[in-house]
């Protein structure tokens, strides 16, 4: 690391030091951020300066091992820090000065709170002496964000900086992964203070059981086998846990069929035999049905959403649960675990592949009798939709179209709304992380910025944003932030004039009243913004499709063109819906296949 130009002085006279630790060296609590970051293996983060961060971003510049992206807007930085973390499985790092600055990250950090993403969010705070008086862009952002982060730290001296910001990155990637916030006053960067490595970690009470009780794993594999109608409830916990290849050889021992949740898409290969595919409200009939009828569920890294589960106290009515999780405080929250195992899954699920096989001996389970009624059932109610109705291009179509061009090893990363669900079902999904998505928060603006981190974690893979021209409008500007820093993102946007699932939603349960859900950007509206325009205005290469024949046109110029972000505006139906749905609030059992495909469900 390049030498800081400025004169250091003599450091005073020291104990010595043990021989794991570097000698102390004399450094600003700024450059001590950076060394930490440094030290952890952190290589990326987003940020944008303020005053309150100005000695941080002022040490920088003397540095080389930390690369900083340079964002247009705070919650830019901290999806961008999402993606780059779910993309990767690191740690994403983002920066944000004090008072807005902060408080622009917090929905953020909701978001990564919500979906387990392991970020370390770094804000600059106000000088300690000014804290508490209202003092220019002061906010409490500890106490703000308390409810959505796993921990947050207050740092007022220079000297607590490494253990606060390498305790904050331990907390963040263990247990169950999740946002950690570490404030630091504009005094705690700037004084001096002696730097070792590594610095003493002191969390008392933080211990994430890793390793599963024996007794419980072997209850749980005695269920297993005595079950008739058993189904894997996989969550996104699989992914977080790095799982995946023990989750596969649990499913094909067991022979038991697999559901994946929207946070679990990839997490078990599409195209094995036993996937069922999504559960929950806009999931595959198949799977929604496997889960209700189910004698026995085998519960994964997963919550019991409401949008898997549909009414609570109607959900798989006939099912024995063994919950497996890392954090203790998700089982039986929402269904009562007959078999509760706290443990990390990648360690959990070959414990249970063992214990089956050995319990199976003698059980002798056949499931023939049920894979012959869920075979039945996708036979029945495969995956598929209607033609448009208005002649309009089929958003689920292009969607199609972008994964079977781009193929599996590509990321897709999705907005919220009718495309999110749509890009869940039509793109098949072959491997963890090639799926992001706003599961748990449902934010908006999620995909442009995420997408941007994605693609600074894997920057060999394709990258697409896939979004709606509503998400699409609420963080585009992040496109400037790639094209400058040579980020060459895809982005399709699913253009259909409207917020789509809101007025899905106002169509299906409110007579059709579309109250302020048209966006004026699509087919036979005024084009504001004209998204092909505004690609161009921010040095990306814009694209408008409009016919069924220029789809794939499209999309294999954006797949050939890497030297800048592309925005493909695809003018799609505005009458598509995504199918199948279970209404909220209802039983499972009354999955809509297509519109008219279901009883009648009244008001919402």
């Amino acid at each position: 690391m390049p030498t800081d130009p400025r004169p250091v002085p003599t450091p005073r006279p020291t104990a010595a030091a043990p021989a794991a630790q570097a000698a102390p060296e004399l450094i600003t609590g700024s450059a001590a951020i950076l060394r930490t970051l440094e030290k952890l293996g952190v290589t990326d983060v987003f940020g944008l300066p303020g005053g309150a961060v100005l000695p941080l971003y002022d040490e920088l510049m003397a540095q080389s091992g930390v690369r900083h992206i340079l964002v247009r807007h705070e919650q830019g930085a901290g999806h961008a820090a999402e993606g780059y973390a779910a993309a990767s499985g690191k740690v994403g790092v983002a920066i944000a000065t004090s008072g807005p600055g902060a408080t622009n990250l917090v929905t953020a950090i909701a978001d990564a709170y919500m979906d387990s993403v392991p970020l370390l969010a770094i804000t600059g705070q106000v000088f300690s002496t000014l804290m508490g008086t209202d003092a220019f862009q002061e906010a409490d952002i500890v106490g703000i964000t308390m409810p959505i982060t796993k921990h947050s730290f207050l740092v007022k001296t220079a000297e607590e900086i490494p253990a606060a910001i390498a305790s904050a990155y331990h907390i963040a990637s263990t247990g169950r992964p999740g946002p950690v916030l570490v404030d630091i006053t504009k005094d705690a960067q700037q004084n001096l203070m002696e730097f070792s490595w590594p610095p003493k970690i002191e969390l008392p009470g933080y211990r994430p059981v890793t390793k599963a009780h024996g007794k419980q794993i072997q209850a749980a594999a005695q269920l297993l086998a005595e079950a008739k109608r058993p189904v894997l409830y996989v969550g996104g916990g699989v992914v977080r846990a790095k799982a995946s290849a023990q989750l596969r050889e649990f499913a094909e021992a067991s022979g038991a069929p697999v559901v994946t949740t929207l946070m679990a898409r990839g997490a078990f290969p599409d195209s094995h035999e036993q996937h069922l595919g999504m559960p929950g409200m806009h999931g595959t009939v198949p799977a929604v049905l496997a889960l209700q009828e189910s004698d026995l569920i085998v519960a994964l890294g997963a919550r019991f959403d409401d949008r898997v589960t549909g009414k609570v106290s109607e959900f798989a009515p006939g099912a024995k649960i063994v919950h497996v999780d890392v954090d203790p405080a998700e089982i039986s929250k929402i269904r009562t675990a007959d078999v509760p195992i706290v443990g990390d899954l990648a360690e959990v699920l070959p414990d249970l592949t063992a214990a089956f096989k050995t319990a199976s001996v003698e059980a002798q389970p056949d499931l023939d009798g049920w894979w012959t009624r869920l075979k039945g059932l996708r036979e029945e109610f495969p995956l598929g939709y209607t033609p448009t109705s208005d002649g309009l291009i089929a958003p689920q179509h292009v969607i199609q179209r972008i994964g079977e061009l781009t193929g599996p090893e590509g990321v897709y990363v999705a907005g919220v709304g009718q495309h999110q669900m749509w890009s869940a079902q039509f793109i098949t999904y072959e491997r963890p992380n090639a799926w992001l998505n706003s599961g748990g928060a449902g934010t908006m603006g999620y995909s442009v910025p995420a997408a941007m981190g994605a693609k600074v974690a894997q920057p060999d893979r394709v990258v697409w944003s896939i979004d709606g021209d509503g998400c699409f409008q609420m963080t585009n500007q992040e496109l400037v932030t790639c094209a400058i820093n040579d980020i060459p993102i895809k982005v399709a946007i699913i253009n259909n004039s409207s917020l789509g699932m809101v007025k899905q939603w106002q169509a299906l349960f409110y007579d059709g009243r579309y109250s302020h859900t048209e966006l004026n950007t699509g087919h036979g509206s005024r084009h504001i913004p004209d998204f092909v325009k505004l690609a161009d205005a921010y040095g990306a290469l814009g694209i408008r499709v409009e016919k069924p024949e220029e789809i794939d046109p499209a999309i294999k110029l954006a797949l050939e063109t890497n030297d800048r972000p592309v925005v493909i505006d695809f003018v799609v139906s505005a009458d598509a819906m995504v199918w199948p749905m279970v209404p909220q609030g209802v039983s499972n059992s009354y999955v809509q296949y297509a519109k008219d495909h279901s009883p009648s469900w009244g008001e919402e």
